[in-house]
């Protein structure tokens, strides 16, 4: 009963963040300095050629009569059309999500490895230089933001060993054929291994970068989450009862230690989702991030609209799925 009520009270909140932030997004890119049909016509273009493409994007039009009308559109499916790139925001903003979503659970998928496998070894070690050169490494990747670590890693094996690829989201000259956008996906399910590893190849030094400042995070919390788990009760007899410290670390102290961590890691995927508008844009990979400064710098002003608003979706639902994993796995909540 108490997780239910958390779930429709948290329900209830998305709603009103959702309404929130369309209506300050929408606001603030319309008082924006710049006309942004200027800057898609030539620069011959007349003053009645303005007016008729503003008539035609509804520009014509005070800032509450705009948002009514893309409200209403909204609410039918319909975000409104590209002022750039002359096609629907929804077709656009659906085609790259994928890509986006795959180079953020990889990142999250790598951070947690590195993460915990970090915390796990100081905790192992705890005590030992390995646990302050745990630490020193830690405080280094926390410290240089995930664009920098992406210079980094194109400079290292993009460059002088070039391993991976530095642009791109896969190499044109396999010539396969998608049926969806989900590549990573879609190339393992039909068994083409040559294909899913070329897009591994591109993946990887963008997800490597937004990965690290993450892995560093989740390894200090997890660290002192452990660190305090391991002075409970159960945990000392289990350490009398001669199990191994590998055994009490993982199967006594880590279940527990790990709930903390949970609630982080999905605070933190919403941040690395964020973080891909400048490490796409750093790597050329074709993601909703990479498009979203291709919008702002064309001030196309409804493809804005809809990358910020699936942005903030995105943002509600994960913290949203998070906080009732968190009630479900919290026995006082589940028992409440």
């Amino acid at each position: 009963m108490q997780i239910l009520r958390r779930m429709i009270a948290r329900l209830a909140a998305t709603a009103v963040t959702r309404v929130g932030v369309a209506v300050i997004v929408f606001v603030v890119i319309r008082v924006v300095p710049g006309n942004p049909i200027a800057m898609m016509l030539p620069p011959g273009a007349t003053d009645a050629d303005i007016q008729r493409l503003q008539e035609l994007y509804g520009l014509d039009k005070t800032i509450p009569e705009q948002f009514l009308i893309w409200a209403g559109g909204v609410l039918q499916g319909d975000f409104g059309t590209s002022i750039s790139l002359r096609q629907p925001v929804s077709e656009l903003v659906l085609g790259r999500l994928p890509a986006t979503l795959e180079l953020s659970v990889m990142a999250l998928v790598i951070a947690v490895i590195l993460g915990g496998g970090m915390a796990l070894t100081a905790t192992l070690y705890r005590g030992t230089r390995l646990e302050g050169a745990i630490d020193v490494t830690g405080g280094m990747a926390l410290s240089v933001p995930d664009f920098l670590w992406g210079l980094v890693l194109i400079l290292l094996f993009g460059v002088l060993w070039p391993l991976f690829h530095i642009s791109g989201r896969i190499s044109p000259s396999l010539g396969f054929e998608f049926q969806s956008n989900f590549y990573l996906w879609e190339s393992f399910v039909r068994l083409r291994f040559d294909v899913w590893a070329d897009i591994v190849a591109h993946m990887f030094m963008p997800a490597l970068a937004l990965a690290i400042p993450l892995a560093a995070i989740i390894s200090q919390l997890l660290k002192q989450s452990l660190k305090e788990t391991m002075h409970l009760d159960y945990v000392t007899l289990a350490r009398t009862k001669g199990y191994s410290e590998t055994s009490i670390i993982t199967r006594e102290a880590l279940p527990n230690a790990i709930l903390p961590t949970l609630t982080l890691v999905g605070v933190q995927f919403t941040f690395l989702i964020g973080g891909t508008v400048i490490v796409e844009r750093l790597f050329s990979y074709e993601g909703l991030g990479n498009m979203a400064i291709d919008a702002v710098i064309n001030r196309d002003l409804p493809l804005i609209q809809g990358i910020v608003i699936l942005f903030a979706l995105i943002f509600t639902v994960v913290n949203l799925v998070v906080d009732m994993t968190y009630a479900a796995l919290n026995p006082r909540l589940r028992h409440a």
